[in-house]
This record gives C-alpha cells, sequence and structure tokens, in this order.
C-alpha cells in the first residue's frame, strides 16, 4: 500500500490526511507540537469551554461548511452580527462596504467615521485604471479614495483578518473582491454601489461547543495514524538498497550508517524515489520513509525542509513573513455586561489603542450564551497584535487583561472585574501576503511540483480564512492523487 506522510496537524494537514487515506492512501500525520488543530482550539474558561483560536467560518464557501457536515457537525450562524467601530473617542456603526470601501456614501457620513476633509476626498475620488503589477492594499485604495478610508475603514478590517497593514499587504492576495470591483465600473465607489445588499444567507457559521471541535473529529475519525511531538527535521530523496523497504518505520535491507551527534541514521544506497523523514531529537532521531508528503507547515518550517529537494520553493517560502497576536477570553457576571450590545467592534490602529478588536460572543453565538447560563455568565474576548508589533505582546498574561480591560471600559464603560480570564497566544500565526503575493504562490507550487510525490498545503497559500485552508488541502491531496494517475 502507498504510505503518505503528512507532516503538521492544523486543519490542513488533517484535511489531507482524510482525503489521501479515502483514496486508499496508508497515512501518518506527524505534528511537532503536543496538541493537533493548529489555530482551532479550545478552552476552558469559568467553566465555559469556549474557542481560543478562530471562532467562526464563512458560510458562503463550501469547503469547511460541507466538512463539517461531512464528519456529522450540525452548523449554526451568530446571532447578530451588528459590529461598530471605536474610532475617533467612540463607538459608531460599521458602515456597509466592501473590505472598506463605502457603498453608500450618505450613510458613511451619518457614522462619523471620516473627517469632513477625509470625506471630501473619498467623494472625489480619483478614477484610475486597474495597475498591472501588484500594489500595496494602501496604495491602491489611498489613490483613489484618501487616506483616511484606508486608515479608518480598511485597516481594521485588515487587522482583523489578518493583523497586517495596508502598506504592505497584496491588493491583489487580501482584497481580491475589492480589485474585481473595477471589472464592474471603472469608479470604485459606482461598483461597491452595484454590489448587491446582504442576501439572507448567513456570512458566517460556528458550530455548538466551538469550531475547535472540528480537528478533533477529523483525527477521531479518519482512518489514518496521528502522532504527536514528533518534529520533522530533516525531509530528502530516499535511496535504495534493492531490497523491500518497510513503508512506515525503519530502512530495510543494509545500510551506510551516517553518524549525527553520536546517533546512527540509516540511509541506503541507490535512489528509488521514495522519501526518507528524520524525526524526533537529535539524540534518538526515527527514520520514516514514505512514498509521498504533503507539508501541511507554515512557511518558514516548510521552508527548511524544502532546501535540498525544492530550493527554489525553499527561498520563496522564506520571504513570507508572520504576525503574532494573543486572544484574551474574559468571563463576566452577566449584570456587569448587561449594557453591551451587538456582536462586539473593530479598532483602527490610527487610533492609538491597545486591543484591535473585541468579540461579545454572548451576543454573537446563542450556544456561548446558554453555555454560561446556569452561572449567570458571559463571554467576550479581545485581540491585541499586529504585524512588526511584536512589543505590544511582550507583558505578561496578567498584563494583557488589564490592558484590554482598560481599552473595554473606554469604549463601552464597563469597569466590572472579570470571574476568570485565559491568554491564548499565536506566535507567528498569521501569514503576512505581501506585495509579489500571488507569483510568490506560483513559483512555489511550480518548484514543489517538480518533485513527484510532494506537496504543499496551508494558510501561507491562497488564504488564512477557515474554507481557504481547507481548500488549499484538497488541492494538495489532488495534486497527489493527480500525479499517482498519471
Amino acid at each position: 500500500m502507498t504510505h503518505t506522510v503528512v507532516v503538521g496537524a492544523g486543519i490542513a494537514g488533517l484535511t489531507a490526511a482524510r482525503r489521501l487515506a479515502a483514496a486508499g492512501r496508508q497515512v501518518t500525520v506527524l505534528e511537532g507540537s503536543r496538541e493537533i488543530g493548529g489555530k482551532l482550539r479550545l478552552a476552558e474558561v469559568g467553566g465555559v469551554q469556549v474557542d481560543v483560536g478562530a471562532e467562526a467560518m464563512l458560510n458562503r464557501r463550501p469547503e469547511a461548511t460541507g466538512l463539517a457536515r461531512e464528519v456529522g457537525f450540525e452548523l449554526i450562524h451568530p446571532g447578530t452580527l451588528s459590529s461598530r467601530l471605536w474610532t475617533r473617542d467612540a463607538l459608531r456603526v460599521l458602515p456597509r462596504s466592501v473590505m472598506g470601501i463605502p457603498a453608500d456614501l450618505d450613510q458613511l457620513r451619518e457614522t462619523g467615521v471620516l473627517s469632513d476633509d477625509g470625506l471630501v476626498r473619498a467623494r472625489e475620488e480619483h478614477v484610475r485604471a486597474l495597475e498591472p503589477e501588484d500594489v500595496s492594499v494602501a496604495e491602491f485604495i489611498a489613490s483613489r479614495l484618501g487616506g483616511e478610508v484606508v486608515d479608518r475603514l480598511v485597516e481594521p478590517l485588515l487587522g482583523g483578518v489578518y493583523a497586517g497593514h495596508a502598506t504592505e499587504l497584496s491588493a491583489r492576495a487580501t482584497i481580491p473582491q475589492v480589485v474585481a470591483l473595477l471589472d464592474r465600473a471603472p469608479s470604485l465607489l459606482e461598483a461597491a454601489r452595484q454590489v448587491p445588499a446582504p442576501s439572507d444567507v448567513p456570512v458566517f457559521a460556528g458550530l455548538v461547543g466551538g469550531i475547535g471541535q472540528l480537528p478533533q473529529r477529523l483525527a477521531a475519525d479518519g482512518e489514518f495514524e496521528v502522532r504527536t511531538s514528533v518534529t520533522v527535521r530533516e525531509l530528502r530523496r530516499g535511496v535504495s538498497t534493492g531490497r523491500p523497504r518497510s513503508s512506515a518505520g525503519s530502512t530495510t535491507g543494509s545500510p551506510t550508517v551516517i553518524e549525527e551527534r553520536g546517533t546512527s541514521v540509516s540511509k541506503p544506497r541507490n535512489v528509488d524515489g521514495h522519501f526518507e523523514l528524520v524525526v524526533g531529537p537529535t539524540a534518538a532521531p526515527e527514520l520514516i520513509e514514505a512514498d509521498e508528503v504533503v507539508l501541511a507547515l507554515p512557511a518558514k518550517p516548510a521552508a527548511r525542509l524544502l532546501a535540498d529537494l525544492a530550493p527554489t520553493a525553499a527561498q520563496a517560502l522564506g520571504e513570507i513573513d508572520y504576525a503574532s497576536m494573543a486572544i484574551v477570553t474574559m468571563v463576566f457576571r452577566a449584570a456587569d455586561l448587561a449594557q453591551l450590545q451587538g456582536s462586539g467592534f473593530l479598532v483602527p490602529p490610527i487610533d492609538g489603542r491597545r486591543i484591535k478588536a473585541a468579540t461579545f460572543s454572548f451576543n454573537k453565538w446563542d450556544w456561548v450564551r446558554e453555555a454560561g447560563r446556569a452561572e449567570d455568565l458571559l463571554v467576550l474576548r479581545t485581540s491585541i497584535g499586529r504585524h512588526r508589533e511584536e512589543a505590544s505582546l511582550q507583558f505578561s498574561d496578567d498584563e494583557l487583561v488589564t490592558q484590554s480591560l482598560a481599552d473595554l471600559a473606554l469604549a463601552t464603560g464597563v469597569t466590572a472585574q472579570p470571574v476568570d480570564t485565559h491568554v491564548q497566544r499565536w506566535g507567528g500565526a498569521l501569514p503576512q501576503y505581501s506585495v509579489g503575493h500571488l507569483d510568490r504562490v506560483r513559483r512555489i507550487r511550480e518548484s514543489i511540483g517538480q518533485v513527484p510525490g510532494l506537496a504543499a498545503c496551508g494558510a501561507a497559500y491562497d488564504g488564512i480564512g477557515i474554507p481557504a485552508v481547507i481548500a488549499s488541502a484538497e488541492k494538495a491531496a489532488s495534486a497527489i492523487l493527480g500525479a499517482t494517475q498519471r
């Protein structure tokens, strides 16, 4: 039986493993950390189990919702999505827009989000043809609608998704729906007005008990093996002795011994096309053989493993930077949050606050409210951290909670202390799609495609939302299966 090793047990790796196992592969998933799921994770806070990573999936793309249904989950949708902007010292209505491009300038004026000068500049849009080359989000939008639209409308949305900055992120990779507006009309404002009003189809979906259950269900139900706390230190093409070899363990036959820090690693002779993965501590390395390998890893560790096999891909992957952030989850007595309405608020970085967003989970998700009802508790969370602002996270967990509470009090008037808190740090968690990202991904895939039996997937390529990551995994599995058929 063909043996496939998937490196990484996040949602991408587990999805790829499921698809490959269903196609008849013997699949082994290797995860370097103690937990599976990547950025989908659950934790108990104040006796309530909630998501402390991603807590929603796009409902208008089929990949994530389809996978959830496939493994037996029933989808739920937010009870409210009336988010606001905390800007210019007030909580303001988040105006209708296409990723920050105003769809109604009169409504935008009423919100007070932009200054009078900013409104005038936006109305006097500089209509321009689409740039032939990729440019930053800031350059694409500010050159047409002015800097205030970027600072107060686009930046908070980008911060919520990428934890990045409009001056660095690729327009074509991160806001393709905005770039595509120019297919409707040469004016961004006119094109945004032509976009149909939101339909009755919910934008987001979730799971009772949290999105973090999805990877757990995939691992439990999948016909594949998952090994945790297994770090892959080297990936190379195997060589053959001409004798049969094992598909999932050490090499058989008479190997040549390579000394590595006093420990022998088996390396047989003569290339036969399979892969060898050196895993575990340097003091006691283990050799695993595979016919195929899928790398479901962040860009930097993937680049390290591909340095010899696909150097062009490794170089391009090394160019992808990551942002760090933290999710601060707080549980309050219900009476202390009685005045909070809506699903939360976003914060433009130009306002200089510590938090970049707050989610009123108890309002957004009915199941979260119900989970705390017995003890009369309500859950909300804040997020902190943007790209190249790692200093904002160089505080203790208690200090991050204190900073979140201070901003929450300024924005909403809530001054109560939580009954319990949890800080989830996501170091280097969110890939930054800098200018030229689409070309970078093309080079990565072309390089990896030249190595038979090798594929890669994850958030570093085609989008960081759950559906996009799952689509990336399915593309990698299809590439593996298609190569075999060819």
